[in-house]
């Protein structure tokens, strides 16, 4: 899924874990918490031709190998030595309207395709920190209860500026689903199609879209910081061939303020 939810993912957390000093200087996790708050503008829904604005929470806490998230959920990551890490996270998707809402992915376009229930995920990533400024990993979303199917992707992260006032973070991902997965955001069944008028559409498992962000960090002290966040996405033929795709080209920004105790 690429919308509101997905890109604060992919863009806050991201660079504050970077930003915070998730890691000290001597390789090992150090404690914090952050809080704050943001606007986001982005898509209503994955594939949407209409935006819409949001306010986003940003909470992030650590205490050793252990995390909670906003956007991630609760979690823990271990890394060795050579820079590779595993990171476990159990977390929770709100699924989607069909019609417009102020909380969650949804347009009115949608009416007659049905809700898509929130699920409890679990997601298993593992990454290797090639170097200060790089990043590689690998990342499984797999739901826990009413299943919306499998997700995975495939990310760089490449971090060109980083000092104590300012990080800038480009990231990369290819993504992936299985049909289930695909279906369930992307798919119009023959019922759904009856009830919409969309014609009906399935889809395979496998490759369906890029999304790219660009986010820049700026502390002002040691507690007070911004986060601006603009991405890009990209769907591929699985989920652009679909009649509730209204736009393959997408493209989302985030502003938070932030206070770390």
């Amino acid at each position: 899924m690429i919308a509101i939810k997905k890109v604060l993912y992919m863009s806050v957390p991201l660079l504050m874990a970077v930003a915070s000093g998730a890691q000290a200087d001597d390789g090992t996790a150090s404690d914090s918490l952050t809080v704050g708050l943001g606007g986001q503008y982005a898509p209503r829904y994955s594939g949407s031709d209409k935006q819409v604005w949001q306010v986003v929470p940003v909470l992030q806490g650590r205490k050793g190998a252990f995390f909670i998230d906003a956007q991630k959920g609760v979690g823990y990551d271990l890394q060795n030595d050579s820079g590779w890490y595993f990171e476990h996270t159990l977390g929770y998707d709100f699924g989607r309207d069909d019609k417009n809402s102020g909380w969650r992915e949804g347009a009115n376009n949608l009416k007659g395709m049905g809700d898509i229930d929130a699920t409890l995920n679990t997601g298993l990533a593992v990454g290797w920190q090639a170097a200060p400024w790089l990043s590689m990993e690998g990342k499984a979303t797999l739901p826990l209860t009413d299943s919306q199917g499998a997700s995975y992707q495939a990310s760089v992260t490449l971090i060109p500026v980083q000092n104590k006032q300012d990080t800038v973070a480009f990231q990369s991902a290819a993504l992936f689903g299985d049909s289930r997965y695909l279906n369930t955001w992307y798919g119009v069944s023959e019922q759904q199609s009856r009830r919409t008028g969309y014609r009906r559409y399935a889809a395979t498992g496998g490759f369906y879209g890029v999304d790219t962000s660009l986010t820049w960090s700026h502390q002002f002290d040691a507690h007070w910081g911004t986060v601006l966040s603009a991405d890009y996405t990209w769907l591929g033929a699985r989920a652009n061939n679909s009649p509730i795709v209204m736009r393959r080209n997408e493209g989302a920004a985030t502003a938070a303020i932030t206070w770390t105790f």
